[in-house]
């Protein structure tokens, strides 16, 4: 395993290759995502797919392609960009510096924010996804919150900042330049309904991750099933 984009991602997709061309880290992008929007929305609104009746749009930077759906009550605050044969789902709510790509997918009572879906990611129940990236064909189970901002961090008083995440890779302390980062999931991983990814979870393609589960920060590996363990008892009822 290693942290190179390419073990994570399918890059051959034109798309996705562009989105990871100057990226030295699979969460490289989010470090750079508003210029990534601003280039791909052309700084204005566009709108080739259909929006329905009841959706609504906010006035910043908007791209919906050809063939995209936003189902009433959805809203777009933007900048976003929504590719071919992507579906906002009613109720859903796309907060700013969002890209979905071909194929993707936000459904109901779900919310972005400063995140990419690669072709064909869906987050379709209830679902938080926070300054995050889904690989291609990855899905969310429902109620699945991808926790971007840890409990404990605090803003520096005399810089208004705050402490950057930090993972741990083979010995090695690697400092993700982020202060916001939810989850980071290769092509083709699934979690299980009501999981909880904190802050830094960097999941590797193909990977099942149990419901109810949370998953702490850190590297976890490929073609992997991570599971939660627990015990239930059965008693008459008096």
């Amino acid at each position: 395993m290693d942290l190179k984009p390419g073990y994570f991602f399918d890059l051959s997709d034109p798309a996705s290759a562009q989105i990871f061309k100057d990226a030295d880290w699979p969460w490289s992008p989010l470090q750079y995502l508003d210029r990534l929007v601003r280039e791909m929305t052309g700084e204005t609104q566009t709108l080739e797919g259909r929006v329905h009746p009841g959706a609504s749009l906010g006035n910043a930077p908007i791209f919906i392609a050809e063939g995209a759906e936003i189902e009433p009550d959805a809203h777009i605050i933007g900048p976003a960009f929504i590719g071919p044969k992507a579906v906002v789902r009613h109720g859903a709510y796309v907060r700013e510096n969002v890209i979905m790509l071909a194929g993707s997918l936000l459904g109901h009572a779900s919310e972005a924010k400063n995140s990419i879906f690669l072709p064909g990611a869906h987050a379709p129940h209830f679902n938080y996804v926070g300054d995050s990236i889904l690989g291609a064909g990855a899905n969310l189970g429902a109620g699945t919150k991808l926790s971007n901002l840890a409990i404990n961090s605090q803003k520096d008083p005399k810089t208004g900042k705050r402490p950057t995440i930090r993972l741990f890779f083979e010995g090695q302390e690697i400092d993700t330049g982020l202060a916001k980062l939810g989850a980071v999931l290769g092509d083709g991983v699934q979690t299980g309904c009501n999981s909880v990814l904190n802050p830094g979870c960097i999941v590797g393609p193909r990977t099942l991750i149990y419901a109810n589960l949370s998953l702490r920060k850190g590297v976890h590996p490929a073609d992997s099933v991570i599971k939660l363990r627990q015990r239930t008892s059965v008693i008459p009822r008096r």
